[in-house]
């Protein structure tokens, strides 16, 4: 831990924005979030002045608008419609591209990158998200590299959620809403009668270091428990709620008539994957130019939802939506517990608000519960 940094500290706005050009200075991108296009997106911030002040959201089944708050709060939101995953596990990678030159073919692979990424407001859904991907991506024997390389060195300023959206549903995934690892810094925004402060608690001691550095003063009990307080009614304000035991749920109701019901109101449009923070499936794809001088192969995200993901000899695996649904569905909450040892999903809610037809995941678990309960056909 840095010189002169305590366990919990208080930083104002003017420490908030040292604590950017201090990651700045050690080489660091700023990514954090940045209202663009009527949406709250994470993307290069210079400072400050690029969050998203005073603004808030409306978030429920295929609903999502950005509202004011009335204050000045910077972090005042749920999570919006992009994850972090779209920087470590970026959509599109290209993997090699094959050239002619003259008689000879010139095959070259792109270098890794070496950018270092600070993560700014980062929710604790989003770093369980980040350790699952973690523990599929790099955990096991087979190694992505692409994902190492952009993994590595990320700094991690966590944002305690100080309200919940209208999906939101981490307290019941025991995956929020208060960080409780895998961050460098975590800020608690403390905003009203006339204060705006962050209470900041460090993670590692690299965090430490860094605030050390900045203008900061040591955190009273009241203080702490200040923070505490928003966490909690952060908590207790959530919009949704997950069924208990929901991979046994699942497991025992393979066959259940919600699976039909569900296929009837389903486009297999995609969105639920592209927008959940630990869907990692992917494709791919190859092209060539029109002169036959040049050839690359890339890939992409894919999902479980398009008809061609489960193609083999002979046709698909999973021609009905029914199936699909049911296999990203099963997958997330179920049978994910068997293959990675932990549950695919940390309670977002993205999956629900970007659904066009407002499928609601916790709505399909509690009709089946609730079914099973009354003795129900399975």
């Amino acid at each position: 831990m840095g010189e002169g940094a305590s366990a919990a500290a208080i930083i104002d706005e003017t420490g908030l924005q040292a604590l950017l050009d201090a990651l700045r200075a050690r080489g660091f991108s700023l990514l954090g979030p940045t209202l663009r296009d009527g949406a709250i997106v994470y993307d290069e911030i210079d400072g400050v002045a690029d969050l998203p002040r005073g603004c808030g959201d409306e978030q429920d089944g295929g609903h999502y608008r950005v509202t004011p708050r009335g204050d000045d709060a910077l972090f005042g939101y749920a999570v919006g419609p992009q994850s972090w995953k779209r920087f470590l596990h970026p959509p599109v990678l290209r993997l090699w591209r094959a050239r002619r030159e003259g008689d000879d073919m010139r095959v070259e692979t792109d270098p890794e990158t070496s950018e270092k990424y600070a993560f700014i407001g980062a929710r604790s859904c989003e770093l369980h998200a980040i350790a699952i991907q973690d523990r599929v991506l790099i955990g096991g024997e087979h190694v992505d590299p692409h994902y190492r390389a952009r993994r590595e060195g990320v700094f991690v300023v966590a944002l305690n959620c100080g309200v919940a959206g209208g999906a939101c549903f981490c307290a019941s995934m025991n995956t929020g809403p208060k960080a409780t690892f895998g961050y460098d810094l975590a800020l608690t925004e403390l905003i009203g009668d006339g204060r705006h402060e962050f209470l900041v608690e460090i993670g590692t001691e690299a965090g430490g270091g860094l605030l050390g550095a900045l203008p900061h003063r040591g955190a009273s009990a009241s203080e702490i428990a200040a923070a505490q307080a928003v966490v909690e009614h952060t908590a207790a304000t959530m919009g949704r709620e997950m069924q208990p035991d929901v991979a046994a749920l699942l497991a025992r109701n393979l066959e259940h008539p919600r699976w039909d019901e569900v296929a009837t109101r389903c486009l297999a449009c995609t969105n639920c994957t592209m927008v959940c923070p630990t869907c990692f499936c992917t494709s791919v794809e190859d092209t060539s130019d029109l002169e036959g001088r040049e050839s690359a192969r890339a890939r992409r995200w894919d999902s479980c939802f398009t008809l061609d993901f489960s193609y083999i000899h002979g046709g698909s695996v999973r021609s009905s939506a029914k199936s699909r649904y049911r296999q990203w569905m099963t997958h997330k909450l179920s049978t994910w517990h068997d293959q990675f040892g932990t549950t695919g999903c940390v309670g977002c809610g993205r999956c629900i608000v970007w659904c066009p037809v407002a499928i609601d995941i916790t709505e399909e678990a509690r009709a089946i519960a609730e079914s099973e309960a009354k003795g129900g056909e399975r």
